[in-house]
């Protein structure tokens, strides 16, 4: 028995069901799984598109291109490891899950478990050049039920289940 989803995950969903059926439109690619008319269409998934734009919207706040009134914090570790990067950000604690899985909690594992020639691009089209070269052979590109892989510790957020 699966969790219930949540709302964003339901809306999520939905409009993954409405791409599903969209690419099935094509004539050519009517009698193919979706992971492949995807493939041919040159399309990610939704859900893909809202992780990579998590991390791109991460990356402009962490650099200081938005005004630092407005951005939400950061808790920013002062732990010099040897893995991970520079800009290495820890998870706040909540007593209560009303905060748990808000945009700064669901963006530490993935930020942290990129190396560190990307998140210290030096504009926003390098770091995306370079976060797509990194991600390009993850199943979440293609598959909407795939998970988000090497994050370390994997948040419910980013998976459907």
């Amino acid at each position: 028995m699966t969790a219930p989803l949540t709302s964003t995950q339901l809306y999520c969903y939905s409009k993954e069901m409405v791409q599903k059926s969209t690419t099935k439109l094509i004539p050519a690619l009517k009698n193919l799984p979706y992971k492949d008319r995807l493939k041919a269409c040159n399309i990610s998934t939704l859900h893909y598109s809202r992780v990579r734009g998590h991390m791109i919207e991460t990356c402009k706040i962490l650099s200081g291109k938005y005004d630092t009134n407005v951005v939400p914090y950061f808790n920013r570790t002062g732990i010099q490891a040897t893995r991970g990067n520079d800009l290495r950000i820890c998870r706040t604690r909540f007593k209560y899950d009303l905060c748990m899985f808000c945009f700064t909690n669901r963006v530490v594992d993935a930020l942290n478990s990129l190396p560190n020639y990307i998140v210290t691009a030096n504009n926003t089209n390098i770091f995306k050049r370079r976060l797509d070269a990194y991600w390009q052979d993850q199943d979440i590109i293609y598959d909407f039920c795939a998970q988000l892989q090497g994050t370390g510790s994997r948040s419910a957020v980013f998976r459907y289940e």
